[in-house]
């Protein structure tokens, strides 16, 4: 077993999400059952007492990996020394709020919070962003980081619609998640988002699109059921769930910000997954924005890195790029904000 605990901070760890998050990556879920972890709980002073009590059932868990939990409302203490920072806690839509109040009220959470992240964190610090708008509230982040951390250090989530998206496929074609990979999300963690089967294959090696064509008895009856039924549960399923549930996804975005950074920190195995990533201007998108790609990582400590070369048809570049325009049109809200 690793002798150095690893220090995880969590924002918003007094919400659901946070509370959902705690229990497994102290049980190792994340980082594996050899790493030892402290943990750092960030919440406003209205959650500390959800907080307070998060932190007692830690204790009471006995995990043999939890080697301390701090409470904390300053940033500066939490983020100190911090490896991983998991930052859950955002301000949600409320009542009558245009998009641009979404993003004021986002970018004085997120400014602050990644500028104590550049002063503070560890020189390995990476920083996932799962509160939303979360690509753009990860745009804003890694600029107040800046220059202290590099701006490819900070990602954003969008492993949960990928998670979504094998769930969606795996229902449909009667198969385990794990038989299917290379599946994709395209752009923003939004209703614009692309989840795009074009390059997925089964197990067997049977592309994903040729089994659904299989299964509905044609290219164009598997085209009109990815256009009408797929794509539009994807991007909607958190709508969906809160329709159903009476409030939004907390199990499942916390499972996905698990897989996302376990994968980052450990390695991807079988394919590639998704994760919104720091452009370089892969697949033509503009240098900066962050943006849902493809991506593998070796387990090395240098992150998730984009597959490139891979090769879209009219219909999904179409697609794609309407994800793109959305993202450069909130980098272009903030950045009239003085966020970026």
């Amino acid at each position: 077993m690793v002798s150095e605990p690893t220090t995880i901070t969590i924002t918003g760890a007094g919400g659901q999400i946070g509370y959902a998050l705690l229990f497994r990556i102290a049980a190792g879920d994340m980082l594996g059952a050899d790493r030892p972890v402290r943990l750092r709980l960030l919440e406003i002073p209205q959650g500390m007492r959800a907080a307070e009590g998060a932190a007692l059932e830690l204790q009471d868990g006995a995990f043999p990996l939890l080697r301390g939990v701090e409470l904390t409302d300053d940033p500066r203490i939490a983020f100190d020394g911090t490896s991983i920072a998991l930052l859950v806690g955002a301000r949600p839509r409320g009542p009558g709020m245009e998009r641009g109040d979404l993003l004021a009220a986002n970018a004085g959470i997120f400014g602050p919070q990644g500028a104590a992240i550049g002063a503070v964190a560890a020189d390995d610090v990476r920083a996932v962003v799962v509160g939303n708008p979360a690509n753009t509230n990860a745009l804003i982040a890694a600029a107040s980081a800046a220059p202290d951390v590099p701006a490819e250090r900070f990602t954003a989530l969008t492993r949960l619609d990928h998670n979504r998206a094998v769930g969606q496929l795996a229902a449909f074609l009667d198969v385990a998640p794990d038989e299917i990979a290379d599946v994709i999300i395209w752009g923003n963690h939004s209703a614009t988002q692309f989840p795009d089967v074009a390059h997925a294959v089964l197990s067997d090696g049977m592309p994903v699109a040729e089994a659904i064509a299989e299964r509905l008895g044609g290219r164009d009856a598997a085209t009109t059921w990815l256009d009408e039924v797929f794509l539009p549960r994807v991007a909607k399923r958190g709508a969906e769930i809160i329709e159903v549930r009476g409030s939004s996804s907390v199990a499942s975005a916390a499972n996905a910000a698990i897989d996302h950074v376990r994968d980052e920190q450990l390695g991807t195995h079988r394919g590639w997954t998704s994760a919104a990533v720091v452009s370089h201007g892969e697949y033509g998108v503009p240098e900066g924005l962050v943006c849902s790609l493809p991506v593998v990582s070796r387990g090395d400590g240098a992150g998730y890195r984009v597959i490139e070369g891979l090769e879209f048809d009219a219909r999904g570049r179409r697609l794609f790029d309407a994800s793109v325009a959305e993202l450069a049109a909130e980098r272009d809200a903030v950045r009239e904000l003085g966020a970026v």
